[in-house]
């Protein structure tokens, strides 16, 4: 017998009380020695062709009905290809796939759900509510090794496994959800998907630290890993692509959860902007998406001030305080500092550095920014503002959404006559403020 951790797959001949590879305690469990074959299986031999003498066909991909869903997946659905579909329970992962079977069916597609966490009623009664065609064929079971015999049968096109971490294949002693149990029906899934031309969906759980539960073999196994985002207290949702073989890596889709279930949100300006606080634009994939972060200096009676960010790198709030206070001599050490990108987007791209510093200075001062002006640009250490990749792109985005005034970095290589909104460069932060406060 040996022991291995249920997180990470690591085996260990002893018990251990902390793993050793993902640091996790109290993981390990009992399995048994796998045997190893004294004979290898009599195979065909395997010819090695040069790349230029396969031939290549382009396939035809499949619409989901829903167009930020084909956004995300790089223009729609791959045959043979297996997509993962991770995010926090009661996000919408299951109402997203009821809604694209629901559609693949009324588009004479045959489609199988199986699921083995919900019953047939249950799901009925989520298709009839979002009254959505019930045309596509339904299992709910746990074993996994039924789907040989229905595809045999049905034949589908398209499979949905609802999740991945409670499905399970007998012929292993394990529970569902352990680490070999995952990887194997993973396998197994790949295996159909592959020989079958099948497209595949899986539904996979995540842990509390926000990561798709199982071995990471399994993200490392499909094709597309997407986590679908957001706050359960507002209606959007945010689908992003963390791994995508047929198209753009981070790419995101962006959703408002209703009655009827997801609908593709193109207008999203009402979610993520009020007008109240610093616009930039960020590029998510290849998407420029229009962001509003807003910003509160208030005295602080603490001994150590507070520096809380929502949406934002706390990291990165705490460094450009330091330069606001160095390089511009505002006085922040008895100032409670608190800022949130509008909508709960979490913003990564450091493009979006000048919008926080402005809505800082902003509330500081208790001076209003301009309406309608984009700011964009990474600062830097000693106060100087970068340029950003992609600055035609935002600006073109800015200027669809009616904005009239971007400040831009000083450098960039962008011409102002390719634009109808009013470029303004700066080399230092300073300038800019000087320039939109008049100081």
């Amino acid at each position: 017998m040996s022991f291995q951790c249920q997180t990470c797959g690591y085996k260990s001949l002893k018990w251990l009380g902390r793993c050793p590879e993902c640091g996790g305690w109290n993981v390990f469990v009992e399995v048994p020695l796998e045997e190893k074959s004294k004979s290898r299986p009599n195979r065909q031999k395997v010819q090695a062709l040069k790349l230029k003498e396969i031939a290549y066909v382009s396939r035809q991909r499949i619409s989901t009905g829903l167009s930020e869903f084909d956004l995300v997946l790089g223009g729609g659905i791959v045959p043979a290809s297996i997509v993962l579909i991770g995010g926090d329970p009661g996000i919408g992962k299951s109402t997203l796939l009821t809604q694209t079977a629901s559609f693949l069916a009324k588009e004479g597609k045959r489609v199988l759900y199986f699921s083995a966490e919900e019953s047939a009623e249950q799901v009925k009664m989520r298709v009839e509510r979002l009254k959505v065609s019930e045309d596509f064929y339904f299992v709910a079971d746990t074993d996994l090794s039924l789907l040989a015999e229905l595809c045999e049968d049905l034949r589908p096109e398209v499979i949905i496994v609802d999740s991945i971490q409670t499905v399970y294949l007998p012929e292993l002693d394990s529970s569902p959800g352990s680490v070999s149990q995952v990887r194997e029906c993973a396998n197994f899934l790949l295996r159909l998907a592959k020989q079958r031309d099948i497209a595949i969906f899986l539904v996979g759980h995540i842990t509390k630290e926000g990561l798709i539960a199982g071995p990471k073999v399994l993200e490392h196994l499909v094709d597309v890993v997407l986590y679908l985002e957001g706050e359960r207290e507002t209606d959007f949702r945010l689908l992003r692509a963390i791994k995508n073989r047929f198209g753009a890596v981070n790419e995101v889709g962006v959703f408002v959860m209703t009655e009827m279930g997801l609908l593709s949100q193109t207008q999203y300006e009402e979610l993520f902007i009020s007008g109240e606080g610093a616009v930039f634009c960020v590029i998510e994939g290849t998407r420029p998406l229009l962001m509003e972060v807003q910003a509160l200096v208030a005295k602080s009676y603490l001994a150590l001030p507070r520096r809380q960010a929502v949406g934002y790198d706390p990291i990165r709030l705490s460094l450009l305080s330091a330069i606001l206070e160095k390089k511009l001599g505002l006085n922040l050490a008895d100032r409670d500092i608190y800022i949130k990108v509008a909508g709960g987007f979490r913003v990564k791209d450091p493009s979006g550095d000048l919008a926080v510093a402005m809505a800082l200075i902003s509330s500081y001062l208790e001076r209003e920014l301009p309406k309608g002006a984009l700011f964009l640009g990474e600062i830097g250490l000693a106060g100087e503002i970068r340029p950003v990749r992609d600055l035609t792109l935002r600006l073109k985005e800015a200027e669809k959404r009616g904005f009239s005034r971007a400040y831009i970095p000083q450098g960039s290589l962008v011409k102002e006559k390719d634009f109808q909104l009013e470029l303004l460069s700066f080399r230092r932060l300073h300038e800019v403020i000087k320039e939109v406060f008049e100081l």
